[in-house]
């Protein structure tokens, strides 16, 4: 129970850094017209599949199949929206400043080969300020600069504070592109402090092996990331899915004996019911 609560905090949070492009992690609509009348909120439920790596620089993957909630509230400063769920505590124009969370996956060590021995790497969840930089905006189009930064956190029966991360990002929106679909897009490079690395990366001297020698990880750059999204509304049902790349070449722990890709490739799809509605409607500005 508690991994599969661990997945759809991750799949959550990933929706909506996907669809933040157009990100990470989280909960998640189709873009909306400005001006529109929509319901307050409404509440769906559906099904998601997921393929990802055990951890970052894995080279074994998992397939999962799990719950997909359905949540859109459009107040003025608590929203869960084509954005994400997040508090929007500043808005100005061409600046907003919410809260970001991003999460990992729980990964056994005794089905990870490169980790065999070694203490299970628990569920992980972020939270931090998230800045967005508006650049470009039509009545089709927004590009933003997002500056998230984020403390992590295990979810175990004793939590421990792992470290932090940065992650600033280019993200692009598209609306109504081919008949309806909504497209986003993201990329930028990722950075992490030694505490942060040493969770994923290092190796005590009392785990090493003929095949897997101690390691100290560092802080720095951590490789980089990009992330495609589309989403579309059918009526009381939406559609959505995501491809996400990661490059770890040139991070400072790429020499880890725990890293035994450079490459990942990460991919989802999901469709949801909503099935309840506000009767009370507000005028959508986003």
């Amino acid at each position: 129970m508690k991994r599969t609560v661990c997945l759809a905090l991750w799949v959550g949070a990933l929706t909506a850094t996907a669809h933040a492009a157009g990100p990470e992690i989280t909960t998640d609509v189709p873009s909306e017209p400005s001006g529109k009348q929509r319901p307050l909120w409404e509440l769906g439920l559906g099904v998601a599949g997921l393929r990802l790596p055990d951890y970052r620089g894995s080279d074994q993957y998992r397939a999962y199949a799990l719950p997909l909630p359905y949540v859109v509230y459009r107040g003025k400063w608590l929203k869960a929206d084509r954005e994400g769920a997040r508090a929007l505590l500043v808005d100005v124009e061409r600046v907003k400043v919410d809260v970001s969370v991003a999460a990992s996956v729980p990964t056994r060590s005794r089905d990870n080969v490169a980790r065999e021995g070694m203490p299970d790497l628990p569920a992980t969840g972020e939270i931090g300020p998230n800045v967005n930089i508006t650049l470009l905006r039509t009545s089709g189009t927004k590009l933003d600069l997002r500056l998230p930064l984020r403390g992590a956190i295990t979810f175990q029966s004793s939590p421990r504070f792992i470290g932090a991360t940065f992650s600033p990002n280019l993200a692009l929106d598209l609306l109504e592109v081919a008949g309806g679909w909504n497209v986003g897009m993201l990329a930028g490079p990722l950075y992490g402090d030694r505490k942060y690395h040493e969770h994923f990366y290092g190796v005590d001297p009392i785990y090493a092996t003929a095949s897997r020698p101690a390691y100290r990880a560092s802080g720095g750059y951590a490789g980089w990331q990009a992330l495609a999204a589309t989403s579309r509304r059918f009526g009381n049902t939406w559609v959505g899915g995501f491809v996400r790349y990661d490059s770890l070449a040139g991070a400072v722990f790429e020499d880890s004996p725990l890293v035994r890709s450079k490459h990942a490739f990460t991919a989802g799809i999901g469709i949801s019911w909503v099935f309840a509605r506000s009767s009370e409607l507000v005028t959508t500005t986003d």
